[in-house]
């Protein structure tokens, strides 16, 4: 009876006491996590590498638009911020998703249980609102396996619930490269309805030429408890982002001699000097819409969960391709303009009951999700006129759908926690090809594979935990990775789905002093690896490699020590190479984009009045492989400086918050992040230079 009365504890433990309790001080069990489990537990206890990023590190002197700013400091990920806004933020998670020319691939994205990923495996994090969000749980590793199609982790946000007394607060952003951001925020808890409404709007001119950026996004949630035991949470979310400016890459000797400075297109022999990106006007238009409701209901032995989403997108993009590269027929055009609707549903139902001494947890579940895509294609020209949409040529649609369904168990006995999965993933691809002047592309592709995960996690004593874990995934090719063949012509029916291999071994613990160090060692082995086979003018095509390896160390270490000092360190090291020969690139390369250490390190102090606080932030990564060869000049390494302060004040019912940040204080010159394999050795992307961010806000409680 003790033991479900603790289940139901964890099961009834409200939004806003999980974020307050995701601070890395106390005991081990006050981190809770949803991720993995599907069900409030301590990271802990976890047989998983897990990290939380907490509102208060969300917040922490930030402009609250990359999660780059965010991510830094969690051990085995990668966040690059590429200063290209139409092409998004670079992110991989143990060399997982560094192959990706644009967006999020290899991670499975959620929002507040509602995928933000779809279910070919391609998310964008421009969908995650840091205005509004409570924590993100970072998963890693085997136990991700249990979440589909995807290989390196599961990243999930969770947004704030309203509470207390109705508030409204302004915030204002201002910095460098003409950056500037306006938000707006109310929330609170009227007859036991719970209410958040965000309202943001961000401007940059660009560090890079041509790559100026506005980005305007909307938020509401309610939720409210229809009837006893239960909770049902609506959520609306809204991205409106114009003619972004895509700067593209740069060859090596371009950024050594202007790391701001587009690659000239010297071809162009109206204007020698006129760089690709301006000759072409490279942008892309985003237009997101997305609403979804989840419902819970517990009862007497466990708990039932019911999820529904449904959204559009449109996207208009402009690239880089020449009239002479699109003569050839089999070329579908330099403009890519693509309506899509999603919408998938997912059920669960955890039940829990007593067997052999201990308590068995187990989760049935069953997911489905749908895209379609009318995908268009144009030539970027019209006679002499380039970056205008021509003549189509390409006209189709294409329709993925996903219905996984899964089982997901836990046996807690004594010192011992055993855990097991399985998931059914299938993947249906059907391509309705409508522009058959160049032949009809019209076919159909499936993926199918069940997944696999096993862990143990034994508890030495209350201070340390020991665990170890294996997994067998699936990672297929996302729609993005299909529409091209290397020639460059139609759609690529020869792709195969990549499977995986996954080992973990770790230790959580907790030191004298209470530090906290979490520590783990992994190994992942790949068999038909999906890798970048050409990359022209912004346009990427894939193919399938031999095998890869992946072999690797993470570690977090936190301090909390007296007078409100505090320290966190983690660092990555990661061996990805090709494990055996395949063409002309040899066994023992290196996978590109996939830095071989990663390290943060953190000094910070706050005032025990919550008045004032500070911090120094150091960043430092390994060179970064630009191509499969390894060939080409390497990305060097890098090492630099942040610093930041923030200040709040109280006056009755008003509070105002300043902060100041400076990132990069030596204004170090180096490559943030590189387009892999392209074509016209185009690799590099420049990160900013010294650059600071000045923030203000005022919050009126109404009593």
């Amino acid at each position: 009876m003790c033991k479900k009365r603790l289940l139901w504890v964890s099961l009834l433990v409200p939004c806003s006491f999980i974020s307050q309790a995701t601070a890395y001080a106390g005991t081990p069990e006050d981190i809770v996590v949803i991720s993995g489990s599907r069900v409030e537990r301590s990271s802990f206890d976890l047989a998983a590498a897990i990290d939380v990023v907490d509102d208060a590190r969300l917040g922490e002197a930030q402009m609250r638009v990359n999660l780059s700013e965010a991510l830094m400091s969690v051990p085995g990920l990668v966040v690059s911020n590429r200063q290209n806004y139409a092409q998004d933020l670079q992110i991989s998670s143990r060399g997982f998703g560094a192959r990706s020319a644009f967006g999020v691939r290899g991670l499975r994205l959620i929002s507040d249980g509602i995928p933000a990923t779809m279910p070919d495996g391609q998310g964008q994090a421009t969908t995650f609102n840091l205005d509004v969000a409570s924590r993100i749980e970072v998963l890693r590793g085997p136990l991700a396996a249990i979440y589909g199609n995807h290989s390196g982790g599961v990243m999930q946000l969770l947004t704030k619930d309203g509470k207390g007394h109705p508030s409204v607060e302004v915030s204002v952003v201002s910095g460098s490269e003409g950056v500037g951001k306006i938000d707006v925020n109310a929330q609170g808890e009227t007859a036991g309805i719970s209410y958040v409404v965000d309202s943001s709007r961000f401007q940059t001119s660009g560090y890079r030429e041509h790559s100026a950026a506005r980005r305007e996004t909307n938020f509401a949630k309610i939720a409210f408890v229809p009837w006893a035991k239960s909770k049902l949470t609506l959520v609306a979310n809204r991205l409106i982002q114009d003619d972004t400016q895509d700067p593209l890459g740069v060859q090596w000797q371009t950024f050594l001699n202007n790391p701001r400075q587009a690659e000239i297109d010297s071809s162009d022999t109206q204007n020698p000097k006129r760089s690709f990106a301006e000759r072409y006007n490279t942008r892309k238009s985003i237009h997101h819409a997305q609403f979804g409701l989840t419902y819970e209901q517990l009862m007497d032995t466990g708990r039932l969960r019911l999820s529904l989403y449904d959204g559009d997108r449109q996207v208009n993009q402009y690239q880089a391709f020449s009239k002479a590269l699109q003569a050839n027929a089999s070329q579908s055009g330099g403009v890519v303009d693509f309506d899509r609707h999603f919408y998938g549903a997912e059920a669960n139902w955890l039940h829990t009951a007593e067997l052999a001494g201990g308590v068995l947890a187990t989760t049935l579940g069953l997911e489905y999700a749908r895209s379609s895509d009318r995908r268009q294609g144009f030539e970027n020209f019209i006679l002499a006129h380039y970056g205008v949409k021509g003549n189509l040529r390409r006209n189709e649609q294409d329709i993925v759908t996903s219905l996984d369904p899964y089982l997901q168990t836990e046996w807690v006995t004594g010192p011992w926690r055993v855990s097991a999965g399985l998931r059914r993933n299938q993947l249906d691809i059907q391509v309705r090809d409508y522009f058959l002047a160049n032949g009809n592309d019209s076919g159909s592709l499936k993926y199918a594979k069940t997944t696999q995960f096993a862990g143990v996690l034994y508890k030495w004593n209350p201070e340390l935990n020991l665990y170890a874990s294996v997994a067998r995934g699936m990672e297929s090719p996302t729609l993005n990775e299909l529409f091209y063949s290397g020639s460059g012509s139609g759609f690529n029916f020869n792709l195969r789905a990549a499977h995986n291999t996954q080992i973990e071994a770790g230790m959580k613990t907790i030191l004298p002093g209470g530090a906290r160090l979490n520590a783990a060692i992994f190994q992942v082995r790949s068999a038909d690896e999906l890798v970048v086979d050409t990359a022209v003018g912004g346009r990427t095509s894939y193919r399938n490699a031999a095998s890869t390896l992946r072999q690797g160390m993470e570690v977090a270490l936190d301090w909390s020590w007296r007078n409100g000092i505090s320290a966190r360190f983690s660092g990555t090291v990661l061996r990805a190479i090709y494990d055996e020969t395949y063409g002309a690139i040899a066994a023992g390369n290196r996978l590109p984009g996939v830095p071989n250490t990663n390290w943060y390190g953190e000094l910070a102090w706050h005032a025990r009045d919550d008045s004032l606080d500070a911090g120094l932030e150091l960043l430092a990564s390994s060179k970064l492989y630009v191509e499969d060869s390894n060939k080409e000049t390497a990305a060097p390494a890098y090492a630099i400086a942040n610093f930041r302060v923030g200040a709040r004040q109280y006056a009755g019912t008003w509070r105002f918050k300043e902060f100041l940040r400076i990132n990069n204080l030596s204004d170090k010159t180096y490559v943030g992040s590189v387009i892999v394999g392209d074509t016209n050795r185009r690799f590099y992307e420049a990160a900013l230079g010294r650059n600071w961010l000045l923030g203000v806000s005022a919050q009126m409680t109404f009593y």
